[in-house]
């Protein structure tokens, strides 16, 4: 079997992620597997990391992930050739809606289990699979970012940005609550953060034609790649990272203290059935926005905003899974 690469971030899920890497690494030793393994450091560095695996001279690069979504999501972000890159998630964080949403199991043992399954039929001829990936760019943006779950401006934006450095989720993660902190700082946000108005432009489906349309007093609008954002709530229930399309999901024109009460069908995906709710797929998005507003990709905050692209990289990734 070829060398497993393992990027791993010890701060996951409050630092419980290193005993977990001890507990792998012993498995490793113990079943003669090869692998090399590489801890990051800093913000950005698994990033880095990523970028000179994917230039390995090997035919294959096998990486696996053992941290969160945001791990994740910086590991995409250094992926320069995804043809020869496959990736295997062992999901340690407290969203952990990448692997939630692609059915990777909850428990890293397992999840390593299953990419070292795939790793071994490929070299027995049987490909690995492909799904669809996320891009955005934004106005001045140096470069466009990669999502695999989700991207998007406003509430979902907003909650991404404030729980990045919330000390209550790091407090409720020792109590594997962490997805608690999204639900608070959802309420909190919506009663205090502005609207905006914005000018849609998109493909329908993957026809030609452009449609374009008007929305008043945006609360969010979230670019799906996958179901589920912010700890799990189905935002795009019916997103499907296999078609090439992208699903945009969005609230306008609601009153805040109508969209309060509104939360617990959204969680339990039933928004769509209410006026203001909106699901559209495309394979691209332009969002034309009256006045700034936070953007984030896969919960990773990328600044305030007045235009933004999304768009659907079909089949791009290959996911041990």
């Amino acid at each position: 079997m070829k060398t497993l690469h393992i990027i791993f971030n010890v701060s996951a899920r409050s630092g419980k992620t290193r005993k977990l890497w001890r507990e792998l690494k012993g498995i490793l030793k113990e079943r003669e597997i090869d692998f090399k393994a590489y801890r990051t450091l800093r913000e950005g560095h698994a990033t880095q990391i990523a970028r000179e695996l994917s230039l390995l001279a090997d035919e294959a690069v096998y990486i696996a992930v053992l941290g969160g979504d945001g791990t994740i999501n910086e590991v995409l972000n250094g992926i320069v050739d995804f043809e020869k890159v496959r990736l295997g998630v062992m999901p340690t964080g407290s969203g952990n809606d990448f692997g939630r949403s692609l059915w990777i199991p909850k428990k890293p043992l397992d999840a390593l289990e299953k990419i070292l399954e795939c790793m071994k039929r490929e070299e027995e001829g049987i490909p690995v699979p492909c799904l669809d990936l996320g891009q955005v760019s934004w106005d001045g943006c140096d470069k466009p970012r990669i999502f695999g779950i989700s991207a998007g401006v406003g509430l979902d934006a907003l909650v991404c940005k404030k729980a990045l450095d919330s000390g209550l989720k790091r407090f409720l993660n020792k109590f594997h609550l962490g997805k608690l902190t999204y639900v608070f700082h959802t309420i909190q946000s919506l009663f205090t953060m502005d609207t905006a108005n914005i000018t849609l432009s998109y493909r329908e489906g993957e026809q030609e034609s452009t449609c374009k349309c008007e929305m008043e007093k945006v609360i969010f609008a979230a670019a799906m790649n996958l179901r589920a954002e912010g700890g799990g709530v189905p935002m795009a229930p019916h997103a499907v990272p296999t078609d090439g399309l992208l699903s945009l999901s969005s609230a306008s024109g609601i009153p805040k203290w109508k969209t309060f009460f509104c939360l617990p069908l959204l969680i339990a995906a039933k928004h769509e059935r209410i006026k203001g709710f909106s699901i559209v797929n495309s394979c691209e998005f332009v969002l034309r926005i009256s006045k700034p507003m936070v953007l984030h990709a896969d919960g990773e905050y990328c600044g305030e905003v007045t235009e933004v692209t999304f768009r659907c990289l079909r089949g791009c990734l290959k996911l041990l899974r």
